[in-house]
């Protein structure tokens, strides 16, 4: 997506090796134009008969996936990264570790959200070890529930996440694939289409 890897040229900001810092369109300010041309990106290549519902994880995940879920006309459902108090029974929980923040977090979805009617597209900011789609996947197994595919907003391919979730058996489609960081610089590589 062309819109997208111009924004992350302009405004990324690489941390170390290999973090990407989006936080002025994406991870903490939301460019709602951006999310809503990324919404549609998503929309053409996954129809609604194939997805009843689109699922992510709290907090970055939910402005792309809400503007997904927005064009696909299905609803959005985000995993908690906190119990509440009015999240009481029938929850489905996991745990998963956050690479950018080096904890664990249990993740929750409240059971009357999902069912084993559904058919779930799961959205992510990125796509790094792939730990975050892979605790989403086990709440959705939880349920009975299909995972259609996960589709990612910035794939850092560089990292292990895609073979993870492609060697247990799931479809992985990236709106943009970073192949490195180089002495701060980004390198593209191949969209999935």
């Amino acid at each position: 997506m062309t819109l997208l890897e111009e924004r992350i040229l302009k405004d990324g900001k690489v941390i170390g090796e290999n973090i990407l810092k989006v936080d002025s369109f994406l991870t903490h300010q939301v460019d709602t134009a951006l999310m809503r041309e990324i919404g549609k990106a998503f929309s053409s290549h996954f129809k609604k008969p194939d997805v009843t519902k689109v699922v992510t994880i709290e907090a970055s995940g939910i402005a792309p996936a809400l503007y997904v879920a927005e064009a696909l006309d299905v609803p959005m459902v985000f995993a908690k990264k906190s119990k509440n108090i009015t999240m009481q029974d029938n929850i489905f929980t996991t745990e998963v570790y956050s690479f950018t923040k080096q904890v664990n977090s249990t993740i929750s979805i409240s059971s009357q959200f999902l069912n084993a009617d559904d058919r779930i597209l799961i959205i992510d900011d990125f796509l790094a070890n792939g730990q975050a789609a892979m605790g989403l996947i086990r709440i959705i197994e939880q349920a009975g529930a299909e995972v259609v595919a996960v589709g990612v907003v910035i794939e850092k391919s560089f990292q292990n996440g895609r073979n993870l979730l492609e060697t247990a058996g799931y479809s992985v489609y990236s709106l943009t694939r970073l192949q490195e960081f180089s002495e701060g610089q980004l390198i593209f590589g191949q969209a999935d289409i």
